[in-house]
């Protein structure tokens, strides 16, 4: 049968509650086919998670509705493979149906999304030296060795380069991040050299939408765009978790505010919405944001270190080599959905930004 996992927003749950209402639908599952696996409370920001084996969306509304009332907000199908990835094997069920980790702390559900690109610096003279640009060999396995040392889970992803881990706990993922780029910044000896950005987001399986961490993979993948050269920007939910203290050197480390991060994400909405056009109208696009143009300029320098000219010429630069490997266009077609009517203009800022032709992919 399909696997489901559905998400319960309470003004106030205990876990006491939540069992006796997994006890009510297990009462009552083989009536309609069902089969209630476990279930993940968070007291505090009182949400519920539910997995369960069903035929479709409709009858685990239906078998909620009947057993207790308590219907879902959201109710999505997840792969079994995917689900195990994402949400870990660590776990353990106890006799109610509460999941907890194997020291009997209460899983409250939180993943961790660690995205990393890297890309190397040097100059590519064939495709061989190019492969290897794009995606050098040598960066990528000290990448996916440290996910291993601190319990990371790679997470398949076809859209680009970047390599994707999941975490149970935020802070082995902020530990992972900060050892990732102590490796890659002293690895002087290997070639070719490598420039890195790291994004972390934390977010919850299930959210109203309906989808399956997607929106935390988003965040953490913008979060890895928006983010100076070999440096690392967390999410406010991670930087909380986590514990990370005022002495982040916010030079190598930061953590973004909530503020902060929604500014980001409608800038970055905004910009994807218009990347096409050649010449982005800066006044229109602080409408839609709703910031004055000082206050844009400032803050995108403090959460990028670049003015808001450079980090859209970044995005679209980022976007065209996506859509480059990708083979989603010749370099015209590439440059014009990008906002490049000037193909040698786009060429020459493609090759200062890459090391390499746009025609060489």
């Amino acid at each position: 049968m399909p696997l489901f996992l559905d998400y319960h927003q309470f003004d106030s749950v205990t876990i006491e509650d939540v069992k006796e209402a997994h006890m009510v639908d297990k009462a009552i599952q083989d009536d309609y086919g069902v089969k209630y696996h476990q279930f993940w409370v968070n007291e505090e920001a009182g949400t519920v998670f539910c997995l369960i084996e069903v035929p479709d969306k409709e009858t685990c509304e239906l078998v909620h509705q009947l057993a207790h009332g308590n219907v879902a907000c959201a109710i999505t199908e997840v792969k079994q493979g995917v689900y195990e990835v994402a949400m870990g094997s660590h776990t353990v069920r106890s006799e109610g149906g509460l999941v907890t980790y194997r020291s009997g702390e209460v899983d409250l559900g939180y993943r961790s999304m660690l995205v990393i690109s890297i890309r190397g610096v040097t100059t590519a003279k064939d495709l061989s030296s190019l492969e290897n640009l794009l995606s050098p060999n040598w960066a990528r396995k000290i990448t996916l060795d440290n996910f291993s040392t601190f319990s990371g889970r790679v997470i398949p992803w076809e859209i680009d380069d970047s390599l994707i881990a999941t975490f149970d706990d935020a802070s082995q993922a902020v530990q992972c991040s900060k050892s990732l780029q102590k490796k890659l910044l002293k690895s002087e000896n290997q070639e070719p050299k490598v420039i890195f950005k790291i994004g972390l987001a934390t977010g919850q399986p299930v959210t109203a939408n309906g989808d399956f961490f997607n929106e935390t993979i988003k965040l953490s993948h913008r979060l890895s765009n928006a983010v100076g050269d070999n440096q690392i920007l967390i999410s406010s939910l991670t930087g909380k978790l986590a514990n990370v203290g005022s002495d982040t050197d916010s030079e190598r480390l930061r953590v973004v505010t909530p503020s902060e991060e929604k500014l980001l994400s409608d800038l970055i909405n905004s910009l994807e919405s218009n990347l096409s056009e050649d010449k982005m109208n800066m006044k229109n696009l602080c409408k839609n944001i709703g910031i004055s143009r000082p206050q844009l300029y400032r803050k995108v320098k403090t959460i990028t270190g670049r003015s808001p000219n450079y980090f859209l010429r970044d995005l679209r630069l980022n976007k065209a080599r996506t859509l480059l490997q990708q083979k989603a266009g010749n370099v015209t077609e590439v440059a014009m959905e990008v906002g490049y009517n000037n193909l040698s203009y786009f060429s020459k800022c493609f090759a200062d930004k890459f090391g390499f032709k746009p025609s060489a992919i």
